[in-house]
């Protein structure tokens, strides 16, 4: 293989003649093989259009010739459109805690571009990363790149799959089941109050989420090395701000506090925390729909979801809940990553995070993962699955537990007998009813209705 020789502060490397990084990423790929995951794609893409915003900043504000700006431009809009652009981002997410190596990987691809653009050599340090430094410039991209994706993914995500619950839901009003409580048969309820239920979560989470993006927006971009801003422009993060936010059609601006923004990832625990509950409804959801679904002939059989492949290899004919249990192992997943940004987030010594590339991925993984997960379940599961009504009618209306509603007419004691009559008779609760009560066959038909008594109430 061809190779080149590049220099850094401490020597020369030999590298990949066709690759566009320098001598820093090619000591980090050295120091580094570790999990062989590179940083993820949208943090890589947050981080070259916070460098464009930065060098159209600098322009703005004279401290670089014009022709920078627009050739820094182009590189970027060449990397992105690339399928194959992380190619060029190889280090390893376990690597500096700052993120300097990833850093220094977008500042010399994009002095490389640049280069080779204008015909005159442009610096890494003193051109692509003027004004800033890797520990306010990568906080910036994990915030960065977080608002983009829950604005970009993750709420759509959430907004198709409560309006896909609720469409369900109002198919299946006129549909009354047996509820349970303890996975036990309890009083009734309609398929429509049960969905309501879930996209109720689900819009919970989506606001709790949404509620997170202006801490996402205050960028600590201009505290440079500790917070204090040297070598850098006093009108810097308010421009650099600007063009992002044209750059992105999202509104950022300078965090309020740049010495906190470094220092710690509070907003990114708090965001994380939000994904986790997210998590946690997810998992109720698909959970409930593995256990509605299950049988069909041994377990409760109301409902079938959607057949999408052969469940077992050896046992033909069968076909599982395969969404749900996706949904559920992603539940999972986000569930231990925030505990990992958690842990993380505590490693904010003095004036600097040092797990910053820890955060950062699990952070982004967990959107994504959530994002994808959640319009499956919507497309293939919630959405298409079928109501076996008559599976539903039989259990119901068998349901000794509709007694409780005779509790205000013959009361607690009674009506306790003639529940346990009735599991011991395997009799319909209305038969049992009438030996052991005065009340009339139509009182006690109007009484024991499972339709109305969803509706709450006195009898």
């Amino acid at each position: 293989m061809e190779s080149k020789v590049v220099s850094d502060s401490m020597g020369d490397l030999n590298i990949p003649a066709d690759a566009l990084y320098g001598a820093q990423t090619a000591r980090a790929i050295k120091n580094f093989p570790v999990s062989g995951r590179p940083m993820p794609r949208g943090f890589i893409r947050a981080l070259l259009l916070a460098k464009l915003a930065a060098a159209e900043a600098n322009v703005t504000l004279r401290l670089l010739a014009p022709n920078i700006a627009p050739a820094v431009a182009q590189a970027v809009q060449e990397l992105l459109a690339d399928p194959h652009m992380m190619r060029h981002f190889p280090i390893d997410m376990f690597q500096t805690g700052s993120g300097t190596s990833s850093n220094m990987n977008a500042n010399e691809v994009l002095a490389t571009l640049v280069s080779n653009s204008l015909g005159q050599a442009v610096h890494p340090n003193d051109v692509i990363n003027l004004g800033q430094s890797s520990n306010d410039i990568i906080p910036s991209a994990i915030h960065i790149s977080a608002l983009l994706a829950v604005e970009q993914s993750l709420l759509p995500s959430l907004t198709l799959l409560s309006q896909t619950i609720t469409t369900k839901a109002q198919q299946l009003a006129d549909v009354t089941k047996t509820g349970r409580t303890h996975l036990m048969d309890a009083m009734p309820v309609r398929f429509d109050q049960v969905l309501g239920g879930w996209a109720s979560q689900i819009d919970d989470c989506r606001e709790r989420i949404a509620s997170q993006g202006d801490a996402l927006a205050q960028l600590p971009v201009g505290g440079t090395a500790v917070g204090t801003g040297v070598n850098t422009h006093e009108e810097f993060s308010k421009v650099f701000c600007e063009r992002l936010s044209a750059l992105t059609r999202t509104q950022f601006r300078p965090a309020d506090n740049l010495f906190s923004r470094m220092a710690s990832h509070d907003t990114a625990v708090a965001l994380s925390g939000q994904l986790k509950t997210l998590a946690v409804a997810i998992m109720k959801i698909s959970n409930d729909l593995r256990w509605m679904n299950s049988g069909p002939l041994a377990g409760l059989g109301e409902i079938s979801l959607q057949p999408l492949q052969p469940g077992s290899s050896i046992m033909p004919g069968k076909v599982n809940p395969v969404i749900p249990e996706s949904a559920c192992m992603v539940a999972a997943q986000v569930m231990g990553k925030d505990m990992a940004i958690t842990i993380a987030g505590q490693s904010g010594n003095f004036e600097l995070n040092v797990m910053q590339p820890l955060i950062a991925v699990n952070l982004l993984e967990s959107i994504e993962s959530l994002s994808n997960v959640s319009r499956l379940l919507a497309d293939k599961a919630i959405a298409s699955f079928v109501v076996n009504r008559d599976k539903i009618a039989d259990s119901l209306h068998r349901n000794p537990i509709l007694v409780t509603a005779l509790s205000p007419r013959v009361g607690y004691v009674q009506a306790a007998k003639i529940v346990k009559q009735a599991y011991q008779d395997r009799r319909p609760i209305l038969e049992v009813a009438m030996e052991l009560t005065d009340l009339s066959e139509e009182e006690l038909r109007r009484l024991l209705d499972p339709e109305r008594l969803t509706r709450g109430g006195l009898s």
